[in-house]
Formats: C-alpha cells, sequence, structure tokens
C-alpha cells in the first residue's frame, strides 16, 4: 500500500519547521512514514529525515508560469499518478499553491479549516479540516495538525528535527574540499529574500572586524551575485568565504559551526534544527511566530514602534541613518558580540597586538 502523501512545498524555513513534526510521527506511529511533495530546490532536506520514503519534487514557482504547458506535460502526468495513489494526504502548507493538488488524491484530503491559515480559499479544497491556533509558532502547528491528522494526541515535548545525526556522521572527504573551513568560530548567514529583512552591510563589516579581534574564526557564505559581493566585502575585513555547493554541503558546514549568527532566513532555522547555538535578527518580523527553536537560541527583535511590520518594504527607510529599514538601528553589533559570548568563549578579551 502506498505511504500518506505529505504537502509541504516551500520555502526552506517553512521545510525545516515542518521537520520536527515528522519526528513526533516517527514516535508515536513507527510503523507509518510519509513520501513529501517538496519544490525541487529544498528536495534535499525531506531525505535527511527517517520519517521519509520518498520525496517527490515538484517545480510549482515555475509550473505557475506556463501553466498550459505543464497541464499537457509529462511532469503534470506523473504527479498526477502519485497523487491518485495517495491513501491520504496532508496540505500542511495552508495555501491555494499546494491545495490544487489535493483533488486528485483519491482518500482523505486533510488540512487546516479556513480560520487556521492565511488563504481560507485552500480549505475548500479538504475533505477534513482541523483547527490550529495561529498565534502559535509555525513548528507547533505543524505537530498538532499532522498528530489530529494521523490519529495521536501532539507530545509535549521540546521540538526534534531529527535530522543531527545524519548531517554528523564522518564523510569521506577530499582535502581538496574545504570540509574544515567552518569547524570553529562562527558562521554568518547574511542573505535573505525580503529588502526588508537584510541587515546593515555595515553591521556586518563591523561585526566581522570584532570577532577578528577577538581571535574568533569568521565564516559567510553566499547563494546570488548580491550575496556574493557582500561576502567578498567581508572577506577583505577577515571572514572566509565558503564555496558554493548544494544543502547537505553547507549544512554538514554549519553543523561543525561554533555558534551562528543570522537574519530571518531559511538557513537560520536549519541550524538551529542542527542544534547549533545562534544569534538571530529580527526587524520587520516576528520572532515569535517564526523565530529559532532551541535550547541556545537567541532572537534580537527590534524595538521599533511598527516592528514586526511583516512588510517586504518599508514607509519609513532612510530615517536610521543606515542604508536600511530605521527598525534595525536597534539591533546592533554590539548587542550581537554581547549575544555570542555566552557561545564563544574565547570573545572575552581582545587580543593584544
Amino acid at each position: 500500500m502506498a505511504n500518506p502523501l505529505l504537502i509541504k512545498t516551500s520555502s526552506l524555513g517553512d521545510v525545516i519547521h515542518m521537520l520536527p513534526a515528522l519526528s513526533d510521527l516517527l514516535r508515536m506511529r513507527p510503523d507509518v512514514k510519509v513520501d513529501w511533495v517538496v519544490e525541487k530546490a529544498f528536495a534535499e532536506i525531506p531525505a535527511w529525515h527517517p520519517a521519509v520514503a520518498e520525496v517527490i519534487p515538484v517545480e510549482i514557482r515555475r509550473w505557475r508560469k506556463h501553466p498550459v504547458q505543464f497541464f499537457r506535460s509529462p511532469d503534470w502526468r506523473a504527479l498526477r499518478d502519485r497523487l491518485q495513489q495517495a491513501p491520504l494526504a496532508v496540505d500542511a502548507q495552508g495555501l491555494v499553491k499546494s491545495a490544487w493538488m489535493m483533488p486528485w488524491v483519491s482518500g482523505p484530503r486533510i488540512g487546516y479549516d479556513r480560520d487556521s491559515i492565511r488563504e481560507p480559499l485552500a480549505s475548500l479544497f479538504y475533505t477534513d479540516r482541523v483547527k490550529v491556533s495561529r498565534a502559535l509558532h509555525a513548528i507547533e502547528r505543524n505537530r498538532q495538525l499532522l498528530a489530529q491528522a494521523m490519529g495521536y494526541d501532539c507530545p509535549d515535548t521540546p521540538p526534534d528535527f531529527g535530522i543531527v545525526s545524519r548531517l554528523t556522521a564522518p564523510q569521506n572527504t577530499s582535502p581538496d574540499t574545504n570540509s574544515d573551513i567552518s569547524a570553529s568560530g562562527v558562521f554568518l548567514l547574511h542573505g535573505t529574500t525580503w529588502p526588508t529583512k537584510h541587515w546593515p552591510e555595515a553591521y556586518w563589516v563591523s561585526l566581522v572586524r570584532a570577532l577578528r579581534a577577538r581571535g574568533v574564526p569568521v565564516t559567510v557564505t553566499w547563494g546570488n551575485d548580491a550575496e556574493r559581493a557582500r561576502a567578498r566585502h567581508l572577506e577583505s575585513v577577515g571572514a572566509c568565504v565558503l564555496p558554493k555547493g548544494d544543502l547537505t554541503t553547507l549544512a554538514r558546514a554549519l553543523a561543525r559551526a561554533q555558534a551562528v549568527v543570522t537574519v530571518d532566513t531559511g538557513l537560520g532555522h536549519l541550524a538551529a534544527a542542527l542544534n547549533r547555538p545562534v544569534v538571530a535578527l529580527f526587524g520587520p518580523t516576528s520572532a515569535q511566530l517564526t523565530g529559532l527553536y532551541g535550547a541556545e537560541q537567541t532572537s534580537l527583535q527590534s524595538g521599533y514602534h511598527c516592528s514586526p511590520c511583516l512588510k517586504r518594504r518599508c514607509r519609513y527607510e532612510g530615517l536610521s541613518g543606515v542604508d536600511a529599514p530605521p527598525c534595525w538601528a536597534s539591533v546592533t553589533p554590539e548587542q550581537v558580540l554581547r549575544a555570542l559570548r555566552a557561545y564563544v568563549p574565547q570573545m572575552n578579551e581582545v587580543r593584544q597586538s
């Protein structure tokens, strides 16, 4: 018999937030594994979790640009056949972009009810609807949804992402792969999607200089041209730039970091899932609803009057004295350094020249 189908397509942080629910499933229903429908760009992540039997990659972002061609393509026929085989499907995305797949599932189609999701229209595609408070963190919402869908009580335990052992296992690596580039020190995750979520570049430069003055190695990464340019700037003041690679390679590097500093981005949630100490920076977004979960997580939330506004564009940008929304003026490099001292003992003294 086919496995239950889980639909959680994107984005990176949302996919990471789904993992603790699967750890609950593995603990409460060890006889059940799921097949996971996910965007191709994030297909590596479900494969890290032992509760996932098969990863079904999709390219909804691309398909939506050419819907007619898609519905005439082999991609659609293969996806439709896989949906029809599912004895049960759970849409944990709760958006129309995911819910449109549900009518082709022959068994129960389970998702949030109209009061529990941002797009109430999506609930019309389900045969069974689950009420979950929107005030909960995304991780807890996912845990409650899957528990109700699969018929067990949601555990009242800290979330377990279930991926650390697979990503920290010894690997056979070539000596020229920079495998030790982030074996210690602080990893900086400066890239994000929304313009408003970017911490000012001048702050990153100040942070790198302060860490290097204390003898702390600093590693940065990049994913696009703009991030590469910022990474090269940080390299010029002492950071080491991690070569671009796949998500699994990056995850293994993050797992070796002594601590991580991140803006509100999916890679920050990945660092938390790997049980790394993380200092997370929140300006326009909310640490309460989408903040990092874990034992050693510090979230620095802006105290600006309109934060968190949850806006991609800022109406007040330019008022803060930095080239960024003014909410970032109250999240300073000095605050980050104070938070890092709990995780990086060698920061206590500045090196004497």
